[in-house]
């Protein structure tokens, strides 16, 4: 079995088995592919099972020339995956990454928006247009709910539960949350349901996706991006901001105004409270108050 036999088959693993989204598939995917790249290009014909921690070592070395510590460091885990695969399915007994440690990278804590610069994003939304009333109900969606930019353009009419004040979210591993949703939020989307979609001619297979693009078709993450970044450039936001930051924002405005990281958590759907704890780096002067209110020795 060649080494795309073994990717394809690493794939169904990590579809079926572990439940991963489609761009952390592709991201495993393309790091194979690089791997199968480099070996070609230096003449280095050898099997999944039989090549060597040197022969990756190798691989990684060149590979730290072009891509930063961060990338660096997801290839690694990407490979450790694949051959831990590989073990489980009994086609090496050992694992050649077992020795190789992933570079030493700080964590980055994440850009945020106020309260005000997000208003003035939203208020620099062309609503003369189908396309304005839809962004608008997309932006007030990923702030409100703390969505990640994949969970948006999936979301469905059918995980709309607004009689109850919820939304229902497939999240990374296709594991579901319940999100509550703002009446304001409940209001646009409704506008952009009832007034915009209903006049699209929806494509088929996608009867049931909320928003659409003119053709009546799934939006691409990538669209979600330029709509963000269109509108920072018609404000002249100076920061470099994305879907993410309405995310973090999102949380960070949460914490700030009392919200319990549990709480956070589930919301954004965390599957470690650790990941959401970054949050708490975010506003040291707010920890600061926080403790002088409430701690017994705050005098």
């Amino acid at each position: 079995m060649n080494w795309n036999n073994y990717i394809k088959s690493f794939q169904s693993y990590l579809k079926i088995e572990r439940g991963l989204s489609k761009n952390t598939m592709a991201n495993y995917t393309f790091d194979l592919e690089r791997l199968c790249l480099f070996l070609n290009e230096n003449a280095i014909t050898i099997s999944p099972e039989k090549i060597t921690e040197e022969t990756i070592q190798q691989f990684i070395y060149a590979v730290s020339k072009e891509v930063n510590g961060r990338s660096q460091a997801r290839i690694i885990s990407g490979l450790k995956s694949f051959f831990t695969y590989l073990i489980f399915e009994d086609y090496r007994a050992d694992n050649p990454m077992e020795l190789i440690e992933s570079p030493k990278i700080g964590r980055k804590l994440p850009d945020t928006l106020s309260v005000d610069e997000i208003d003035d994003l939203i208020a620099a939304i062309d609503l003369s247009t189908d396309e304005g009333e839809r962004n608008r109900a997309i932006l007030e969606t990923l702030y409100s709910c703390g969505l990640r930019v994949t969970e948006l353009i999936t979301l469905k009419i059918s995980d709309l539960f607004f009689e109850e004040g919820f939304i229902k979210i497939t999240g990374k591993g296709n594991k579901q949350r319940f999100v509550p949703v703002a009446k304001s939020t409940q209001k646009y989307i409704e506008l952009y349901k009832n007034n915009i979609r209903t006049h699209l001619n929806i494509g088929k297979g996608f009867e049931d996706t909320l928003f659409l693009n003119r053709r009546g078709k799934q939006l691409t993450r990538a669209m979600i991006f330029t709509i963000i970044k269109t509108l920072a450039v018609k404000i002249n936001l100076s920061k470099n901001i994305s879907p993410h930051t309405l995310r973090h924002s999102f949380a960070t405005h949460l914490l700030e105004n009392g919200a319990d990281l549990r709480s956070i958590q589930m919301m954004l759907g965390h599957e470690s409270i650790t990941t959401t704890e970054i949050y708490v780096h975010l506003d040291r002067k707010h920890l600061t108050q926080i403790l002088h209110t409430f701690h017994p020795r705050k005098e």
